[in-house]
């Protein structure tokens, strides 16, 4: 019985630590990218599998009782929640910024091509 609850913490330690990497990997990204699209990229994705891995490590390191439940529900929320809010502030700055159409590649429009036909 000693060697299982042994087992369970080794699993919530490398769950904890792979969230805290994931987490500083997310900082990281956030401050050394030059523009906000790859920012808010590397501050979703990180923050999301992160917050999984450190949630997951609490939940094995209590066992299954109510606490369990509930970090559970929480995981379910942030991942509907963090992409959900970092696509549409990714989105504000694309509409937004009018520096960023050189930065960034866009296809075609209709009226962009009868615009050049003009021309």
């Amino acid at each position: 019985m000693i060697t299982l609850g042994w087992i369970r913490f080794a699993f919530t330690c490398l769950l904890l630590a792979g969230g805290l990497f994931f987490f500083g990997a997310a900082v990281m990204g956030v401050w050394r990218f030059v523009f906000i699209i790859n920012r808010m990229h590397a501050a979703g994705i990180g923050d999301t599998l992160a917050l999984f891995l450190i949630l997951a490590g609490l939940a094995i390191g209590s066992g299954w009782n109510l606490e369990t439940a509930k970090l559970l529900l929480l995981c379910v929320f942030l991942w509907f929640s963090s992409p959900v809010s970092s696509h549409f502030l990714s989105q504000i700055e694309y509409f937004t910024n009018p520096e960023l159409y050189d930065c960034v590649e866009r296809e075609e429009s209709e009226e962009d091509r009868k615009a050049e036909r003009a021309e």
